[in-house]
């Protein structure tokens, strides 16, 4: 203007586009809180303007042209549009079994002492009945793999996707929308993890316990987050100048590395859920090994211990399978696999089992915990031709001879 140079002007725009993105995070920061604090862990059906969003942002070409604001307006959803009404949440199934609940008693499923403030209504939620009518999917697929989610995931990715808006809107400013988007992802994982594996859920949004099914599911948003921040880290790093990228580059690797601790540490959970049950069938066995004495053998049925204990690992398996990656499923069960041929036969090698009766007694019971286990979906990395052959069966041999495997 009058030709000179418009400093004043710019660094004016400058400013206020800063005071912007400020603004925009600061909101996005509260909103999360808000909806993992009333988040349920219950799993939604995914809409497909959220699988639009997944494939439109990480398809090769935007990734390599970097031109990313094509997400078409008819699939894309305004933050501010969702609704509130939380009516048409998935309701969890209630109708457990002894078995299903036994195994959801981890070390914090006390019962919270303090009541549900008035989370009827959620301040966002995904699936509306305006949603159901929509084409919906049970699972977000990304590179090939379906995520269950539940509705603070959708919330984030959401989020995310805003921010690679104003990324592209303002790219003088990328580097204060890659800080805010570590930021954001930083305080969703710390509060995933305050609100599940610290049990946090049970105050905040009154859940009675935290299941093994909420593990679960926290478990896929996590996986989920992990597996696109390299794609996100590269598409908002297009417009970062050089000599910031270093120091943002570290930030963000710091918290990709944190999603992937949280995520083993909730299948580190998982498994210590199974080997508590394991340890308090095992508290007893010496009552029930004293019965095998006794003459009378009219129960053709293995001992309660190994029903009780194969229900239940059962249970878990069903539940993990239908939620989890296989590649997950396997991990965990195969700490499982090894805990149970460890524990259970250092615990049947503690008892003076000599009279016949008792010794038939044992070989059934060890029979049917051997089944089990011989089914547990663990990708058996043994050289042995019997799945999940281990420390059980070597003691089942020493008993009973090699007959007794067959």
């Amino acid at each position: 203007i009058g030709g000179r140079l418009g400093y004043s002007i710019r660094g004016t725009l400058q400013s206020q586009a800063k005071a912007f993105i400020d603004f925009q995070h600061d909101s996005r920061m509260s909103k999360i809180k808000a909806v993992l604090d009333q988040e349920t862990w219950v799993e939604i059906d995914v809409p497909d303007e959220f699988q639009s969003i997944i494939n439109m942002l990480f398809s090769s070409d935007s990734l390599s042209s970097g031109n990313l604001n094509g997400v078409e307006e008819d699939n894309s959803i305004s933050y501010h549009d969702m609704a509130t009404n939380n009516d048409a949440r998935p309701m969890a199934d209630t109708g457990q079994s002894n078995a299903e609940q036994n195994v959801e008693q981890t070390d914090f499923t006390e019962e919270s002492k303090k009541p549900n403030r008035g989370h009827s209504k959620s301040l966002e939620s995904i699936s509306t009945e305006k949603d159901h009518k929509k084409s919906a999917s049970q699972a977000l697929f990304y590179k090939g793999v379906g995520y269950h989610m539940v509705n603070c995931g959708l919330i984030l990715l959401k989020m995310l996707s805003e921010y690679i808006d104003m990324n592209n809107l303002l790219p003088t400013l990328s580097s204060e929308v890659v800080h805010r988007v570590a930021e954001i992802l930083k305080f969703f994982n710390t509060r995933t993890c305050q609100l599940v594996l610290g049990a946090g859920a049970m105050q905040v949004s009154g859940l009675k316990s935290i299941t093994s099914k909420h593990l679960a599911l926290a478990s896929q948003v996590i996986s989920f987050i992990h597996a696109i921040i390299p794609e996100i880290r590269q598409i908002l790093f297009l417009k970062v100048p050089e000599s910031r990228k270093l120091l943002l580059l570290s930030e963000i690797d710091r918290v990709a590395q944190d999603y992937k601790v949280h995520r083993d540490e909730i299948h580190t959970k998982l498994v210590q859920i199974m080997r508590e049950r394991l340890l308090v069938h095992l508290r007893g066995l010496p009552q029930i090994v004293e019965s095998w004495n006794r003459p009378e053998d009219a129960d053709p049925q293995p001992s309660q211990f190994a029903r009780s204990l194969t229900k239940e690992v059962g249970y878990l398996q069903r539940v993990l399978s239908r939620t989890l990656n296989e590649e997950d499923v396997q991990a965990i069960f195969r700490q499982v696999v090894v805990i149970f041929h460890s524990q259970i036969s250092e615990a049947f090698s503690r008892f003076d089992i000599s009279t016949s009766q008792a010794q038939n007694r044992l070989y059934r019971d060890i029979k049917h915990i051997l089944q089990c286990i011989r089914s547990l979906p663990s990708g058996d990395l043994n050289k042995s031709d019997t799945p999940n052959w281990g420390q059980l069966d070597e003691f089942l041999v020493q008993r009973f001879g090699n007959a007794a495997v067959q």
